[in-house]
């Protein structure tokens, strides 16, 4: 059952994408994916008593992870990620919409088993988690078509308003650059949602929002979203690792998370959603914790 006040939502690699905005074709992400045994019995004993984890998510951030056409089925390249990690491991992932702002908390908590939500790596988080590391990305910058601001990089955001989501790496890199505006004050208008902070730069109330560039190129590229958005350029800023974020006292988990992502990477599974969702670029050659590529003991 989902926690109060969130929504636990279906996943599925059965993606529809018609155009560029939606898999259209049926896709299993378990397809070839063999249930390891060994490391089904290295799980946790109460993730094989219950058979599952739930992963928090903000099901915003198209092509990663967002809600399909039925508006509760989460779909994208992270879902896919998470069904084949779980055929691996012989579990059902579960991705669970909530607050990207509290996910860390919670997950330290115990609400939630882990973050799979396009989630930074970074030193500070690493103080509340251990990330297992799947992807490699940059940040840029989003702003309305035609650029109508004439926004070009990083400063000529000073003077603005940015609207971000709150609790982001976007939102930390926001404050940096704030601090170098000088009299050319920048506003940051933070929100609950990725999707929040899009109506903001839609309607013309902030002049841009930072993205992590998958969803930057998806908001400029898509047929649903390319007539109102375009990136200010093809910079990417601070090229981060991305991790599934678990708690620091769950050990057994996260090894098992980092060896099937291994073993995902071998098999040519991981290659084969990439390709699916126009993602190669952000491919990493080995599962990693906390940046480091060295397999976990036990």
């Amino acid at each position: 059952m989902a926690a109060a006040g969130v929504l636990l939502m279906l996943v599925t690699g059965a993606c529809s994408r018609g155009g560029s905005d939606e898999q259209s074709d049926p896709f299993d992400a378990t397809a070839g994916v063999a249930v390891d045994p060994e490391l089904h019995d290295r799980l946790p004993e109460s993730v094989r008593n219950t058979g599952f984890i739930r992963l928090v998510t903000d099901a915003s951030y198209a092509p990663m992870e967002y809600f399909a056409a039925d508006g509760r089925t989460i779909i994208g390249f992270e879902p896919d990620l998470a069904a084949a990690l779980g055929g691996v491991l012989g579990i059902r992932a579960e991705m669970v919409v909530g607050p990207f702002n509290t996910a860390l908390d919670d997950v330290v908590a115990g609400t939630y088993d882990g973050v799979l939500s396009m989630m930074t790596d970074t030193a500070e988080r690493r103080e509340q988690a251990d990330f297992v590391n799947y992807f490699h990305t940059g940040t840029s910058i989003v702003v309305q078509r035609g650029n109508p601001q004439g926004i070009s990089d990083l400063n000529s955001l000073c003077g603005k308003v940015v609207a971000t989501e709150k609790g982001t790496f976007q939102e930390t890199m926001l404050r940096g650059v704030q601090k170098t505006c000088g009299n050319r004050s920048m506003t940051i208008a933070d929100f609950p949602t990725n999707a929040d902070a899009l109506v903001q730069l839609r309607t013309g109330r902030a002049a841009a929002v930072l993205n992590d560039f998958p969803a930057a190129m998806y908001l400029a590229t898509a047929a649903r979203t390319s007539a109102f958005f375009e990136m200010a350029s093809d910079e990417q800023y601070e090229v981060s690792l991305l991790g599934i974020a678990v708690s620091k006292e769950n050990s057994e988990l996260r090894n098992c998370l980092q060896a099937a992502l291994d073993r995902l990477i071998t098999s040519g599974v991981y290659t084969e959603l990439l390709t699916r969702w126009g993602l190669n670029s952000g491919a990493i050659p080995a599962a990693m914790i906390n940046g480091q590529p060295s397999k976990p003991a036990g």
